[in-house]
């Protein structure tokens, strides 16, 4: 399926149509710079076109049999199976995803579909017992009407779904404003699996544009009650700003800072594999992604040696072949960016253990060491291939460490003793952390978030339920009440 040629507009109340903006979004390959499509962008009055009938299709949504509504997402998962190896290209050409990252995206996206279409039938009432004699009181949980949902680009395709899914599945209707570097993944592709799988027109909209063009009428707009966000820090917090003066609601998962703890007596082959995986998937353009590698000093020669050796064998290039494991970044920006990020980390003293050079879009792993304790960048987030190794003296410090950072979202500690993993797990500042495993996890029923300025809210399985639906108090007095006046 041509997907950047038939999928690259607006898709509004069920149509497709081209925006009347005055210029395009072009898509680009971000290995070789095909241009992949060109959108026109979509004006204010198309977000508000989006918003209405978003609005005037959600009503008779809610009231649909659940058991319907999971119908249709059930046939949207068999629709991404059947359309498996057609959205892995996509998410390759379109992300510079490796197929390892795109088979992994595509999988995950189709596990939470899976969950997404359970939930139809997760909001419960319940009977509440009430102070006054012959009252009952009611507890409703209902769909919280229109969601706007704005998607990153690094995984498009998997974290605009599992805001989508349940979404529809809890009786909201969606518009969804993608990332300018992934329209298609994130946007159109999403927009066309649930018009075949027969989910009725104006439920889910797409607006691809620019807030040059629309400024915050996307947030602003009056329909939209909850507003899901995941992208930096930066940005969020003025997503929250805007929100919140209106008394929107919002779930913001934001930028992080992750560190991987390799205690003395963890398993260090293991640690080495797993801390490869948590910094360097797809190519370190991950909020999750191990930015500091935190290594106590009595191991710290073994992993080092054995780390370095591992990340300078990795094979960077073209995502398209089947042996490259570090793509391209997304932009000549972001690898421009981070060719000065080392270039400045190694001017202040830190020394370059593996050194990967910038080839286009291509930025080989570097691997830095002896970072001052000044550096910005042990507490600011690395989108990219660039790991810092750090030691520490013992356990006490290494917590001290891993809590020096603004952000607070994800987090791995290796150690022999499972339950002093947990004990030291406790002691982080951050909304998600993992004992012997990658800091990068995500799970269709464990609650997903951020703390401190990696965002707030939390996503998947019943903390879902929880910020996609309302609850409604309705009380019934049988016979008669007595008033004080």
């Amino acid at each position: 399926m041509s997907f950047f040629h038939e999928l690259a507009g607006q898709y509004i109340d069920g149509e497709w149509r081209t925006g009347t903006g005055s210029w395009d979004i072009i898509d680009f390959n971000p290995y070789n710079g095909e241009k992949l499509a060109a959108i026109t962008i979509a004006t204010v009055d198309e977000v508000d076109s989006a918003y209405r009938a978003a609005a005037r299709a959600q009503g008779d949504w809610a009231t649909t049999s659940p058991y319907e509504r999971r119908r249709v997402l059930e046939r949207a998962l068999r629709i991404t199976e059947e359309l498996s190896q057609d959205i892995v290209e996509a998410i390759i050409d379109e992300l510079g995803g490796t197929w390892a990252k795109a088979r992994y995206e595509m999988a995950a996206a189709q596990a939470f579909l899976r969950e997404a279409a359970h939930q139809a039938l997760h909001p419960e009432g319940r009977i509440l017992p009430a102070a006054v004699d012959g009252k009952e009181n009611r507890l409703y949980r209902l769909p919280v009407g229109v969601i706007g949902v704005i998607s990153p680009f690094n995984f498009p395709f998997l974290v605009t779904m599992k805001a989508v899914a349940p979404a529809l599945a809890l009786g909201n209707a969606v518009v969804i404003k993608p990332n300018q570097s992934a329209p298609v993944v994130g946007g159109g592709l999403i927009a066309r699996i649930f018009e075949e799988a027969g989910l009725p027109a104006g439920l889910l909209n797409v607006v691809v544009t620019d807030i040059a063009e629309i400024g915050d009428a996307f947030i602003e707009h009056p329909v939209p009650k909850v507003i899901s966000f995941a992208g930096s820090d930066r940005v969020g917090r003025h997503v929250a700003a805007t929100a919140g003066g209106l008394f929107k609601r919002t779930i913001l998962e934001l930028s992080g800072n992750s560190a991987l703890v390799v205690l003395k007596d963890a398993d260090i082959d293991y640690a080495v594999d797993a801390a490869v995986f948590s910094r360097f998937v797809y190519q370190g353009q991950v909020c999750m992604a191990a930015n500091r590698i935190l290594v106590d000093r009595a191991v710290a020669a073994e992993f080092t040696e054995k780390f370095t050796a591992r990340v300078a064998a990795l094979r960077a290039g073209d995502p398209r072949d089947p042996a490259t494991q570090i793509g391209p970044v997304i932009s000549a920006f972001q690898a421009e960016a981070l060719t000065a990020l080392v270039d400045q980390a190694l001017a202040e003293g830190a020394t370059a253990l593996v050194r990967g050079r910038t080839r286009g879009n291509v930025v080989e792993p570097t691997v830095l060491t002896g970072l001052p304790d000044t550096s910005p960048l042990l507490t600011q987030e690395i989108f990219g291939p660039v790991a810092l190794l750090i030691t520490f003296d013992g356990e006490e410090e290494a917590v001290r460490m891993v809590n020096d950072s603004p952000y607070g979202l994800s987090g791995a500690v290796h150690t022999a003793d499972a339950e002093r993993g947990v004990r030291f797990a406790h002691r982080i500042d951050s909304g998600m952390f993992h004992v012997n495993d990658a800091t990068v996890q995500d799970d269709p029923l464990a609650a997903f978030g951020g703390e401190k300025n990696s965002g707030n809210g939390r996503l998947n399985g019943e903390a879902t339920v929880e910020a996609f639906t309302t609850q409604k108090w309705i009380s019934v007095q049988y016979g008669r009440s007595v008033f004080p006046l």
